[in-house]
């Protein structure tokens, strides 16, 4: 069954094979055909995380330290996902909800 913040492969049309973030409702994670996901991308530039990023890594089910991209949701087929690689731990959830509001100007209440 499929999870709000758990990790998993996707082949993305363009980008190819990356791990990505759940972000839907787990709801919708569980039973709909597409949900949203952030696209992450292995930190092997040796570089600190760009503003709109989230560092992950082996505490989240990762091999190596990876860079969670909270700029951009992608529609993934959920039939597509392969390879559960784990579930992203409560201190980077909540980095994660912040950096997703930041990027789209969300305030927390208005």
């Amino acid at each position: 069954m499929k999870d709000q913040f758990q990790v998993w492969e996707y082949n993305f049309p363009v980008k190819g094979l990356h791990r990505v973030v759940l972000i839907s409702h787990p709801d919708r994670c569980a039973n709909a055909k597409v949900v949203n996901g952030l696209l992450c991308t292995s930190q092997r530039q040796s570089r600190q995380p760009y503003v709109n990023e989230v560092m992950l890594d082996a505490s989240d089910g990762l091999n190596w330290e990876t860079f969670c991209d909270c700029s951009i949701m992608d529609a993934v087929q959920a039939t597509d996902l392969t390879n559960r690689r784990g579930v992203v731990s409560p201190f980077r959830r909540n980095a994660i909800r912040e950096k997703v509001r930041d990027m789209f100007l969300l305030a927390e209440r208005d």
